[in-house]
C-alpha cells in the first residue's frame, strides 16, 4: 500500500501544470531517463529551452520505464551501456550513467570495470525495478568494486521497498571507500536521513560517503506541510551532499526547479545543490 500511495502521489504531481521555472544560473540535472536516445534527448532539450533554462550537465540513463535491466541478460545491458556512452560522446553535456545487475556476478563486475575504463563516472542500480535486495552480499561486492575503479554509485531510494533506508545506510557503512548518491533522499521517508548528523559524530563509523539527489521528493515537499522538515533534513545531511535531479520524463526540469525555488534556502545553498556539488563530485570542471 505504501508503494501504491507513493506512486499515486507522483502520478498526480506529474500531471499538475508546472509554473515557469526560474531561468537563472546553469544547472546539472543528475537524474534523466533518455529511453529513446537521441529522440529523448531532443525532447528534453526542447522542454528546457521552452523554460528558458540552461542545462550544463545531463546525467543520462538508457534504462528504466520500457527499458529494464534484468538479471541474466548481461549482453543486453552491455549494449545499452554502449548506447549511452556513444550518446555522451556525441553530446559533451551528457554525463553517461551505466548500469549492471548485481546478481549477474562476475559478468556484472567485468562490466563495471569496462565502463569505468571507457570514462563513465556513474553507475545506477535500482532495487525495486531490478528486483534485488540491497542487503544481498552480491550488492556489497559490486559497489565495493565500483568504488575501487572510481565509479559513483547511484541507487534508488524512494522507500518503495521494505527497509530501503536502513539497508542503504548499512551498505554505505560497509563500503566506506565507495561514494553513493541515494536518489530521492528517501522520498516520503526522508526523516530517516537526519541520522547522518549523528553518524558523523561516531568515531570510525561513517565514511561520509553518502550524497543524495532530491528528484521527485522536492516536488512533493515544496509548498506542503512537510516543507520545513524537508529543509531541516537537507541541512542535517549537508547541503554540500545534495544534487539536483528531475527524474525526467516523469517530472520535467521546469517543475523541479519551480519547486526548488520555493524552498527557503540561501543563495549559497542553492548554488551548491543546483550544480556546484555535482561538478565537484564528478570532476566536471
Amino acid at each position: 500500500m505504501r508503494f501504491l500511495s507513493f506512486a499515486l502521489a507522483l502520478f498526480a504531481l506529474a500531471l499538475a501544470p508546472a509554473a515557469a521555472a526560474p531561468a537563472a544560473e546553469p544547472v546539472v540535472d543528475i537524474h534523466v531517463h533518455l529511453w529513446k536516445g537521441e529522440e529523448s534527448l531532443a525532447a528534453y532539450r526542447e522542454a528546457a529551452k521552452a523554460a528558458g533554462q540552461v542545462v550544463s550537465g545531463i546525467g543520462a540513463m538508457w534504462f528504466g520505464g520500457p527499458n529494464q535491466a534484468r538479471a541474466g541478460d548481461p549482453d543486453r545491458i552491455r549494449a545499452g551501456n554502449d548506447g549511452i556512452i556513444a550518446l555522451a560522446a556525441a553530446h559533451k553535456d551528457v554525463i553517461p550513467i551505466a548500469t549492471v545487475h548485481p546478481y549477474d556476478g562476475d559478468a556484472a563486475l567485468a562490466e563495471v570495470e569496462r565502463v569505468a575504463a571507457r570514462g563513465v563516472r556513474l553507475l545506477k542500480i535500482h532495487p525495486h525495478t531490478q528486483q534485488f535486495d540491497a542487503a544481498d552480499p552480491r550488492v556489497l561486492t559490486l559497489v565495493r568494486r565500483a568504488g575501487e575503479v572510481g565509479l559513483v554509485v547511484l541507487i534508488d531510494n524512494a522507500s518503495i521497498v521494505p527497509g530501503d533506508n536502513e539497508k542503504l545506510f548499512n551498505l554505505a557503512l560497509a563500503a566506506p571507500k565507495t561514494r553513493f548518491i541515494f536518489a530521492h533522499m528517501g522520498a516520503l521517508q526522508f526523516r530517516f536521513w537526519n541520522l547522518l548528523a549523528l553518524a558523523r559524530t561516531a568515531e570510525n563509523l561513517f565514511g561520509d560517503n553518502v550524497y543524495f539527489d532530491i528528484s521527485a521528493s522536492v516536488v512533493i515537499a515544496a509548498g506542503s506541510p512537510i516543507e520545513e522538515e524537508f529543509i531541516w533534513t537537507m541541512r542535517n545531511v549537508g547541503t554540500d551532499k545534495l544534487l539536483l535531479g528531475s527524474d525526467y520524463p516523469q517530472f520535467s526540469l521546469a517543475k523541479t526547479l519551480d519547486a526548488f525555488a520555493r524552498l527557503d534556502l540561501t543563495d549559497a545553498e542553492r548554488a551548491q545543490i543546483r550544480d556546484g556539488n555535482a561538478r565537484k563530485l564528478l570532476g566536471l570542471d
